[in-house]
């Protein structure tokens, strides 16, 4: 009967330690998955920007070649005899245009989703692309748009 008794009693479930250690092994999964998933996410953002401006440089280039000269200015209305529609599909970059004039032209693209310093990306009539900004971090680059945080293109 008294073991009867020691078996009803004896403790079941998880010890303080071995609670803890989970607990520690969770969150240092977390400092390491969180900030790869952030760069994730951030590198997949980057994508629009680099899609919208390649377009925009083909629209720019064809409007040339049935004009002889580049626009006289962007809009976000449609495109009409002399100015070329900015990108309607934009979720995280801000397109504006500058340096128009007939025989240049500068596409800028600037983030929206970074709490401070943003993205800042450019194209000319030369093809020469540009970052030339970058949140702290990820590098800029005279002649490329970076697409990680070492400054690969």
């Amino acid at each position: 009967m008294k073991t009867l008794l020691r078996k009803k009693r004896s403790a079941s479930g998880f010890t303080l330690i071995e609670v803890m250690i989970t607990v520690a092994v969770i969150a240092i999964i977390a400092a390491v998955a969180l900030p790869a998933y952030f760069d994730y996410i951030t590198r997949s953002r980057l994508v629009e920007a680099r899609a919208n401006l390649a377009d925009m440089r083909t629209r720019m280039e064809q409007f040339f070649l049935d004009n002889r000269t580049y626009p006289a200015t962007c809009t976000t209305a449609a495109t009409s005899g002399t100015n070329i529609s900015l990108p309607g599909n934009a979720k995280f970059f801000s397109y504006a245009c500058s340096d128009l004039s007939a025989n240049t032209y500068r596409i800028i693209a600037t983030d929206t989703f970074s709490p401070s310093t943003h993205f800042v990306y450019d194209v000319d009539q030369a093809n020469l692309r540009r970052t030339t900004a970058a949140p702290s971090g990820w590098a800029t680059s005279a002649n490329c748009w970076i697409t990680r945080k070492s400054g690969d293109c």
